[in-house]
């Protein structure tokens, strides 16, 4: 991030799928932006009833909802949008309309930043991903164009151009940035305790594999292996320090990032940027 007054805050979006989606792909990134100073927003565009063995969908919605605002406050970042649509529903929505969501957000918190899973990031299945991939990627490019949407700017909103695009995967398309985020760490970590419904969830479910697959996981984790949120932070440390020796550094995440237009890049890298 750039460095501004304190007049000048800049601020940074990040648009995701699920609750639980920005501390896992990029919490480090976005508790360090946070405490060199940049304003983060979390829009969630899902409840994330859907992701649960014990609880039903009508009781798990709120539960996840008290637990992404725990989790952006960890974070250092504002209380999060929940846009609230139902988990796995999102590929049933009209055409746009999340791509409409997405350029009023954009337009309304004039982010320097946005931070949102790449669409060309490959084995992804998931219809919620793919569909907020695809929406926040195509709502970046042209957030700034004023003929798009013109009732938002009839409401008071400018078209914006975002500078600064963190694109994350499970396996990240063309990474071409690592963030250092050894400092942080213990921040995203906080973040992702929070979600403990959806921890348990995920791990229970890793469980299962695991056991099928016939492994004793008491034999390599001891008493660890009851504490979900002990598997998990070894789990993203484990993935965080492969990026992060990349670099040279203990913990990171990587990102496919871009600025501007290629002929804009040029230009600068031949001023000397």
């Amino acid at each position: 991030m750039p460095h501004t007054d304190p007049d000048d805050q800049p601020t940074v979006l990040a648009l995701v799928p699920h609750p639980d989606d920005a501390e896992f792909y990029a919490g480090g990134a976005l508790a360090k932006m946070a405490a060199d100073g940049a304003r983060v927003v979390i829009v969630v565009a899902t409840d994330g009833r859907r992701g649960s063995y014990h609880h039903d969908s009508e009781s798990l919605a709120p539960i996840r909802a008290e637990e992404m605002r725990r989790a952006a406050a960890a974070l250092g970042a504002a209380p999060p949008i929940l846009l609230g649509y139902p988990d796995l529903e999102l590929d049933t929505l009209p055409a746009g309309a999340l791509r409409e969501r997405f350029i009023w957000a954009i337009r309304a918190h004039k982010p320097h930043a946005v931070i949102a899973e790449d669409p060309y990031a490959p084995f992804e299945v998931h219809p919620d991903h793919r569909a907020v991939a695809w929406a926040a990627a195509e709502a970046i490019a042209y957030a700034v164009l004023p003929l798009v949407h013109p009732e938002q700017l009839a409401g008071g909103l400018e078209p914006h151009f975002v500078v600064e695009k963190y694109f994350y995967g499970d396996t990240p398309a063309f990474a071409n940035k690592i963030i250092d985020i050894t400092e942080t760490m213990p921040r995203k970590l906080a973040a992702l305790a929070e979600h403990r419904s959806q921890v348990e969830f995920l791990v229970a479910g890793v469980l299962q594999q695991a056991a099928l697959a016939g492994l004793d996981v008491q034999a390599v984790f001891g008493e660890a292996a009851h504490d979900p949120m002990a598997l998990l932070a070894w789990g993203m440390q484990t993935q965080a320090a492969e990026v992060g020796r990349q670099i040279g550094v203990q913990f990171g995440e990587a990102f496919r990032y871009e600025r501007f237009h290629a002929l804009v890049e040029g230009m600068l890298t031949g001023a000397g940027e």
